[in-house]
């Protein structure tokens, strides 16, 4: 039977791009805490390490064509702090000027950066030092960021600080899978805490250097519900685990209003430590305590997390309700080896989106290509440009065809429906 509803939706002031970090693309053997951890057996599923990903450290020019050739104007790219700074206060020039040019290229293609920070890489030296475990991580990563800013701001004005806080600072220090490997719920508090003071210090820094900059974090968010609606310990742990998760973060690191289980530091005032709120975007938890859950029935991605549109909606109008500004979904996207329904990702969460009434600027894709994907490895498949990691050969998916005919349309029309989307369904 004909489809004759119509499918198609304009962008408005949303803009999109594409969304990578440094130590799952550049590839070779910087000294970092993944490389490390991966030369354990055991840690990564697959058994693969950052050494290989997709070369994207001697491929910049061939990524920035294909950027360009995808008409892509915004690209979120990381930095490799250990590249940068391979010894405690010893920078490499020659690391940095590696950034310059592959930022001096993007501009030339016509393409804005979004410089992140931190993407859960940490030099080695600093990991041996307890990282963000120790108050001391903050002189170190302040030094750090006032190098790389004083360099690069000519050439950037978007930044991130600090990429997911929540995720690195529970899956590193209480679920045990990411390095250090610790299972310590005082641990996990410690580096939340000081992961905010960082931020809040990185956005004086940034600023102090160039007023006109544009900061904020990229916080990973969930929508959470209760396995059982009837349990009213199941009710509690959904209130629960978005205030301990990600809410009480947020909130120190945006306004450095430090609530329990945080504290209060001092010589940090109440004020507004962000230009931009960064949503990080991929599923729901449905939970009976605080361990995350996936409910019977629903669509799962090739990963198994629920497939959830809605939840984008209700993410982006609470963080606007709350957090007044602009916001930049600075990741949203699938793992689809097949790219079987990663066009009606796309399509459903694009559409949450720029339809949510909020100021909604910003829309990445995480990723521009197949990365790897820290302890899972080189399994899950995420790009919209498909990567034969033996070859390192890149082939562009039907679902960056249909990304690319978005931008070029400044939004979905229905023909682009018609022809990516709409023989696409969600696994189950």
């Amino acid at each position: 039977m004909a489809d004759n509803q119509d499918h198609s939706f304009s962008l408005g002031r949303c803009e999109l791009g594409v969304a990578t970090a440094a130590t799952q693309i550049e590839g070779g053997d910087a000294d970092t805490n993944w490389h490390h951890w991966a030369d354990v057996p055991g840690h990564i599923a697959d058994g693969s390490t950052p050494r290989r990903a997709a070369d994207h450290w001697n491929r910049v020019s061939e990524d920035i064509g294909l950027l360009k050739q995808l008409g892509i104007k915004h690209y979120r790219m990381g930095l490799e702090w250990a590249r940068i700074e391979p010894a405690p206060g010893e920078f490499d020039d020659l690391a940095l000027e590696h950034y310059v040019d592959e930022l001096t290229q993007l501009s030339d293609a016509g393409i804005t950066p979004l410089v992140t920070l931190h993407h859960f890489n940490n030099p080695w030296w600093f990991e041996q030092e307890g990282a963000f475990l120790k108050r001391g991580c903050l002189a170190v990563f302040s030094r750090y960021v006032n190098y790389v800013v004083q360099r690069l701001h000519p050439l950037v004005k978007d930044w991130i600080t600090i990429n997911e806080p929540n995720v690195y600072a529970t899956k590193s220090y209480s679920e045990g899978g990411w390095p250090p490997g610790h299972k310590s719920m005082k641990e996990v508090l410690s580096v939340m805490q000081h992961l905010a003071q960082a931020h809040i210090e990185a956005y004086r820094t940034i600023h102090e250097i160039d007023d006109e900059a544009s900061v904020g974090v990229a916080m990973h968010l969930r929508v959470f519900q209760a396995a059982n609606r009837a349990n009213p310990l199941n009710q509690a742990a959904a209130r629960l685990a978005p205030y301990l998760f990600q809410d009480a973060l947020m909130q120190a690191m945006s306004f450095g209003m430090f609530l329990p289980p945080l504290h209060q530091p001092l010589g940090v005032p109440i004020h507004r430590y962000y230009d931009f709120q960064g949503i990080n975007y991929y599923s729901r938890s449905t939970v009976t305590g605080l361990a995350d859950g996936v409910a019977p029935g629903v669509p799962v991605n090739d990963m198994g997390w629920e497939i959830f549109p809605p939840g984008l909606t209700a993410i982006i109008q609470k963080v606007s309700h709350s957090y007044p500004g602009p916001i930049f979904i600075t990741e949203n996207g699938t793992p689809d080896a097949a790219d079987a329904y990663r066009p009606l990702f796309i399509y459903d969460h694009l559409k949450a989106a720029v339809e949510s009434g909020a100021p909604v600027r910003r829309f990445y894709h995480w990723c521009f290509t197949d990365n790897w994907e820290w302890a899972d490895g080189e399994g899950p498949r995420f790009g919209l440009v498909g990567l034969d990691y033996e070859t390192q050969k890149r082939t562009p998916r039907g679902s960056a065809s249909f990304y690319s005919d978005i931008i070029a349309h400044e939004g979905v029309t229905n023909d682009a429906y018609q022809r990516w989307v709409a023989g696409c369904e969600y696994p189950r």
